[in-house]
C-alpha cells in the first residue's frame, strides 16, 4: 500500500497516511502517549498533543478531499465510561488514525437514549443513569470532539423498534404492533418468534408512537447534529417459517390504530364490510359476498383504495355470481392489507424525516437491499422494508452485508438498489459495510478488498460506511463498555 506524505507546519513534521488516509502506527501511539500525558497536568505535553489533533485534522482533511470515498463514516456506540477524562479525545482520535470523516453516533437503541437525565423529555431511560451526571451530555460532547477533528458527526437512530423497556410499560401495550394471532411485538419476540428478543416493534400508525418519536426527535435536534439516520425502518425479522409473511394474519395491521387505517381505505360500506371479515377471518366465504349485497343493495360493487370497478353492468345482465368473484377479491384484499402495512413504514419515516429536514439537517434511512423480496408464491420477506418507497431527499443507506466469501453478493446488493432508484430521482446511495481492515472475518473479505471492489465497480459512490467501530478496536470497546463510573 502507498503512503502519501501531507507536509504540515506547527510542529516541523510531515504527516505519513496512506491510501485509505490511515496514520502510521508510530503516529498513533505518539498522539496517544501526548493525550495521556496531558492529562496528568503537563502543559508541555497538552500543547504538543493539541497541535498533533490539529496536524490530523489538516491531513485527513487533505487525503479524503483527493481520496475515493470522499466521505468514510464509521458507526460508533457510546457508553457511560466515555465521560471518564480524555477517553472521549482518545476515541475520536483512534477514529481520525482509521481514516474516518464522519461519525453516525448511536442516540437511540435498545430501548435508550443518549440524552442527559436531567434534560431528557422522552419516555425511554437514559444512557448515562449514574449519581452525579445527570447533567453531562454524552451525544453533545461527542459533536464537540468530532468536530474539533473536522468531522461530520450523525445522530443514528432506530426507528420503528421502540425496545424493550418500551414493551414493558403498561402505558404503551396499545401502541405496540399487534398481529392476527392476538401477539403484540413483545410477545412475538419472547416466544422466539423473532430474530432478536429485545426488539419490540410499534404501530406506525398510532399516534402515540408518533408523538413519542417526535419529542425524541426534537431533543435530538436540538442538539444540531450534521444529520440524522433512521434505522429499523421496517417490520420485525421473523425466524424459521416467521420470516416469511404469506398469510394476513402474519401482517402487524391488527393493532386498533392501524385497523382503522386499514378501515379508511374502503370506499364505500361493501368494501368496509369486505375488509372487517377478510382480515376477522384471514379469508373470505362464498356468502360473505352475497351478504354484503344484500346488506348494502344501492352499492353495485365493494371499492376500496387502489380498486379499479368493474365496467357496469348492461340492462339485464347478472352480476358476477360470489363464487367466481371470490378469489378475486380475496387476491386484492391480501394486495391491498400488505400495501397498507408497508405503507405505515413508509408514512412514519417520511414524517420523522420531515421534523429533521425542518431543522436545517440532512436525513437518512438504512436498509436491507433485500428487505423488500418477494418469497415464494404470494408471500413477503416479514419485515416489508420496501425502500425503494422511500423518500429520495433522504440519503439512503444500503446495508450491504452479505455474506458468501467474496466481494460478489456485497456488489449484488448495493446493484440492486441502483437498479431499483425510481426513475427521474437521485438520491445519496451510501453503502454500509461491515468487516474489519486488515483482515477477513466472518467469511467477509477484509474492509480494503471490500472497498477497491466498491470503488473499481462504483467510482460513483462518495461516500461509504463501515459497521463498525467496534469490530475494528474490540478491546477498546471492551473497557469502555464494562467499565463503571
Amino acid at each position: 500500500m502507498t503512503l502519501g506524505v501531507v507536509p504540515l507546519g506547527s510542529m516541523g513534521q510531515a504527516i505519513a497516511l496512506n491510501a485509505y488516509c490511515q496514520v502510521t502506527q508510530e503516529a498513533a501511539q505518539t498522539k496517544e502517549n501526548l493525550r495521556k500525558a496531558a492529562l496528568t497536568g503537563d502543559a508541555a505535553a497538552q500543547q504538543q498533543y493539541e497541535a498533533m489533533v490539529r496536524q490530523h485534522t489538516e491531513a485527513l482533511r487533505q487525503c479524503r478531499s483527493r481520496n475515493w470515498p470522499q466521505r468514510q463514516a464509521v458507526w460508533v456506540r457510546l457508553y457511560p465510561c466515555d465521560l471518564q477524562p480524555g477517553i472521549l479525545d482518545a476515541l475520536f482520535d483512534r477514529i481520525v488514525n482509521l481514516g474516518y470523516n464522519e461519525v453516525y453516533v448511536e442516540v437511540f437503541y435498545g430501548g435508550q437514549v443518549l440524552l442527559p437525565q436531567a434534560d431528557n423529555p422522552t419516555v425511554w431511560p437514559s444512557v448515562v443513569r449514574t449519581a452525579g451526571y445527570e447533567r453531562r451530555d454524552l451525544f453533545a460532547e461527542a459533536l464537540a470532539k468530532g468536530r474539533q477533528r473536522g468531522m461530520r458527526v450523525d445522530a443514528w437512530l432506530f426507528a420503528l423498534n421502540f425496545g424493550y423497556s418500551y414493551g414493558l410499560r403498561t402505558d404503551r401495550e396499545q401502541v405496540l404492533a399487534l398481529n392476527g394471532r392476538g401477539q403484540t411485538t413483545y410477545s412475538f419476540a419472547k416466544s422466539g418468534a423473532s430474530s432478536n428478543p429485545d426488539e419490540v416493534f410499534v404501530d406506525p400508525y398510532h399516534p402515540q408512537a408518533q408523538a413519542d418519536y417526535s419529542r425524541l426527535l426534537g431533543a435530538v435536534t436540538r442538539r444540531q447534529p450534521d444529520g440524522v439516520l433512521f434505522d429499523y425502518v421496517r417490520y420485525p425479522r421473523g425466524v424459521g417459517p416467521n420470516s416469511v409473511a404469506d398469510s394476513v394474519d402474519d401482517l402487524w395491521i391488527y393493532g386498533q390504530a392501524s385497523r382503522d387505517a386499514l378501515f379508511r381505505r374502503a370506499f364505500n360500506q361493501q368494501g368496509l364490510e369486505l375488509i372487517r371479515r377478510y382480515i376477522s377471518r384471514g379469508h373470505l366465504v362464498d356468502r360473505d359476498i352475497q351478504e354484503v349485497r344484500d346488506l348494502f343493495p344501492n352499492e353495485p360493487e365493494p371499492l376500496w383504495q387502489s380498486r379499479t370497478p368493474a365496467p357496469a353492468l348492461q340492462n339485464g345482465q347478472a352480476p358476477p355470481s360470489p363464487a367466481s368473484l371470490r378469489p378475486r377479491l380475496q387476491a386484492e384484499l391480501w394486495q391491498l392489507s400488505v400495501a397498507h402495512a408497508v405503507q405505515g413504514v413508509i408514512d412514519f419515516v417520511k414524517v420523522a424525516g420531515e421534523q429533521v429536514q425542518r431543522a436545517g439537517i440532512q436525513s437518512g434511512a438504512v436498509f436491507f437491499p433485500e428487505g423488500n423480496q418477494t418469497v415464494g408464491t404470494g408471500g413477503y420477506d416479514s419485515r416489508l422494508q420496501y425502500w425503494e418507497r422511500f423518500p429520495t431527499w433522504m440519503t439512503w443507506h444500503p446495508m450491504a452485508y452479505a455474506v458468501c466469501g467474496n466481494t460478489g453478493c456485497i456488489l449484488d446488493g448495493v446493484r440492486r438498489v441502483q437498479s431499483m432508484v425510481p426513475a427521474g430521482t437521485s438520491p445519496t446511495v451510501t453503502p454500509a459495510l461491515a468487516g474489519i481492515w486488515g483482515q477477513a472475518t466472518y467469511n467477509r473479505p477484509a474492509l480494503e478488498t471490500q472497498m477497491e471492489a466498491l470503488r473499481r465497480s462504483n467510482p460513483e459512490i462518495t461516500s461509504v460506511s463501515h459497521f463498525a467501530y467496534s469490530w475494528q478496536d474490540p478491546e477498546f470497546d471492551r473497557v469502555r463498555k464494562f467499565c463503571s463510573l
